[in-house]
């Protein structure tokens, strides 16, 4: 597939996240329901932005399968060319009216991302990436002054090379980091004791048993715009458990074309499947030394009997 190709076909997914993107930044998610637990929440706008998207790509593209989280069954990727694609990822915020939500669509070959589109339609911020052709946020331009009195505010955008600041400054150990991390709808078991375990041990004092002492650590409910931020530089890692290819594949291109890298969740997991379900995501300027010290404070190993 040639370069033009997956130009193509990322400017026919902005095209889509750019006319879905009303469609949720005006909806009222009063019709919610609960798929595995009451953390784990599905709204009509989900289902009706997956129908919108799902047939336009089959229309457009009728060779190529479609991965979506309202529909698929599996969760699961296959060598064939494939969109996937979370239409709000970020749902329980958006219930609550809290604007961290995206519609998170890639386009997956042989098992890797090659185009990744993931677009917040409340603040307007659209991150893309190609293979080989570096990542980008196009965002409206932060005006340098207030209007006047019945002056209309005149939005222009502007499109930026990530991460935001270039050359991002080394990341030398967790202490000096900002990390993501999400609870997820799993709350008992294995995978919620090792994550419980996690949480404590990074933000332990390094005097502790396992501490990390890391800066700070934020929950923000989106795992396709914290991948975002990692390539951005906002966020210096980004540790996952639970999560779908549909909620990390756009961000997970975005990364890596960021400088960033995306390995697995456990300990010596270096080459992670996009729809392995567990994600240790870091941004340009950490290397692998930050990763196996990540590794050494986990409190456990994350296991999904789907992918294990």
């Amino acid at each position: 597939m040639t370069d033009s190709n997956l130009q193509e076909i990322q400017d026919f997914l902005v095209g889509l996240a750019q006319k879905a993107g009303p469609k949720i930044a005006s909806a009222n998610p009063s019709a919610v329901d609960t798929k595995k637990n009451s953390s784990d929440l599905v709204t009509e706008t989900d289902k009706a932005v997956e129908d919108l998207i799902s047939s336009s790509c089959r229309k457009a593209y009728p060779d190529y399968a479609f991965l979506g989280e309202e529909t698929s069954t599996s969760g699961r990727l296959s060598a064939s060319p494939t969109f996937v694609v979370d239409p709000i990822d970020g749902t329980t915020n958006f219930v609550h009216a809290h604007p961290y939500i995206c519609i998170s669509m890639a386009f997956v070959r042989n098992f890797k991302p090659e185009v990744g589109v993931v677009y917040n339609p409340f603040t307007q911020h659209l991150y893309t990436a190609i293979r080989g052709q570096g990542a980008y946020l196009t965002a409206p331009k932060i005006p340098t002054s207030f209007p006047t009195a019945g002056q209309n505010v005149d939005s222009t955008y502007e499109k930026r090379k990530l991460p935001l600041r270039s050359p991002p400054l080394p990341l030398p150990d967790l202490s000096s980091a900002l990390v993501a991390v999400e609870y997820g709808n799993e709350r008992s078991g294995n995978n919620w004791e090792t994550k419980i375990g996690t949480f404590n041990a990074l933000g332990r004092a390094k005097t502790e048993k396992d501490g990390a002492m890391v800066q700070s650590v934020r929950s923000l409910g989106s795992a396709a715009l914290n991948c975002c931020s990692v390539a951005r530089g906002d966020i210096d890692v980004y540790w996952e458990g639970g999560c779908w290819a549909w909620d990390v594949a756009a961000g997970w291109i975005i990364v890596e074309e960021a400088g960033g890298m995306v390995v697995g969740g456990n300990s010596g997991e270096w080459e992670p499947k996009v729809d392995g379900r567990r994600y240790l995501v870091l941004r340009a300027g950490a290397g692998k030394k930050v990763v196996e010290e990540f590794w050494s404070k986990t409190q456990g190993k994350l296991i999904y009997d789907d992918t294990d």
